[in-house]
């Protein structure tokens, strides 16, 4: 008879504890691990969408224990997606599309920010012309990443090229500071440089150019990973969309911004300069809010230049003519985000 009921309540257990878990699979699955790669050192600000979600709690919610990897670039974050060393990096689209139109790489896009923020600034006024910019050193990130690019797209319209016409000098995310040190005249930055350049170093910056000017309407940013990882890792990779779909909402209320702010520390910007930048930013509609951020017309313009500029330069730089451009469908894969979108609905229901 003991025998008959220990049996009987194991059976029990077990029966539960299936139950259990097809109640709460989050709870289930709260020690899932998920790396993510972002661009700079320190992280450059787009990334304050991943720290939210970490910081504010939102990838614990859904049951992930997320690693913030920083690398030198996001064109360096995309190779180590590629390499196995990370699960997903945020990566600039050009670079992307050019790994894998060239190479084969098998990165594909599953969330992205839409409008880049790029511009090349000026600490001489009297150097404020793309012209001017012909045999000076250039502050960008690496040899063709993402502020190297952009460098590349706004010197087009005086046809200059950089590390022919232009000397680039590759600081990561920290041109800026080059250039309030005094060491630099020009650099590639972001909209959230400007006023800290200018405060720090006390003068006023001046704009050579803007990239909605110089190439308008091109895409700026990927969320990307494997195709190995999307089909071994798809729901992880579900989960860590659906946070940061959160996290994004959560930066676009205004009453939020401080504690924002103060989860954008890993980007070496102060409390007071990163609570401004967040309303500069929302302002923007740098972050996508509501939307997957893979606008389709932004992305073809993007790969159309890098097609063009391999094919003026046959192949040396952009897309290989040889190779071919790949096509937006193959490049990207909304469905997670659909899926993620769902998901939090539910959540919040």
């Amino acid at each position: 008879m003991k025998k008959l009921t220990r049996r009987l309540l194991l059976q029990t257990a077990a029966v539960a504890g299936l139950v259990g878990a097809t109640i709460a699979p989050q709870a289930a699955s709260a020690a899932d691990k998920l790396s993510i790669a972002v661009p700079g050192v320190p992280p450059v600000f787009s990334s304050v969408m991943v720290y939210t979600a970490k910081e504010g709690g939102f990838y614990e919610k859904y049951g992930l224990d997320v690693t913030v990897k920083p690398f030198n670039s996001g064109v360096a974050a995309a190779r180590a997606v590629v390499s196995g060393a990370v699960d997903a990096s945020l990566s600039p689209t050009a670079p992307v599309a050019r790994m894998v139109s060239n190479a084969g790489v098998p990165l594909v896009a599953l969330q992205g920010l839409e409008k880049p923020d790029w511009f090349i600034g000026s600490m001489d006024p009297k150097m404020n012309s793309c012209e001017s910019l012909k045999g000076q050193a250039v502050g960008v990130d690496s040899p063709r990443g993402a502020r190297w690019v952009q460098l590349q797209n706004m010197a087009r319209p005086c046809k200059l090229v950089p590390d022919k016409d232009i000397p680039t000098v590759n600081l990561s995310s920290n041109v800026g500071a080059a250039m309030v040190a005094g060491q630099l005249t020009f650099g590639v930055l972001h909209l959230d440089d400007l006023p800290v350049i200018e405060r720090e170093s006390g003068k006023k910056l001046t704009i050579v150019s803007e990239i909605e000017k110089a190439a308008p309407g091109t895409h700026y940013l990927m969320f990307v990973s494997t195709k190995k990882n999307i089909a071994e890792k798809r729901d992880l990779l579900v989960r860590a969309l659906a946070a940061q779909i959160e996290a994004t909402a959560f930066m676009y209320d205004p009453t939020n911004a401080e504690k924002v702010g103060a989860y954008a520390k890993a980007t070496g910007r102060s409390h007071s300069d990163a609570t401004n930048a967040v309303k500069v930013f929302t302002d923007f509609q740098y972050w996508p809010n509501g939307h997957n951020g893979l606008n389709k017309a932004r992305i073809e313009k993007t790969i159309a230049i890098q097609a063009g500029i391999g094919k003026r330069t046959k192949g040396k730089a952009g897309i290989d003519p040889e190779k071919g451009p790949v096509s937006v469908d193959a490049l990207t894969d909304p469905s997670l985000w659909d899926e993620a979108q769902a998901m939090v609905k539910k959540m919040m229901k």
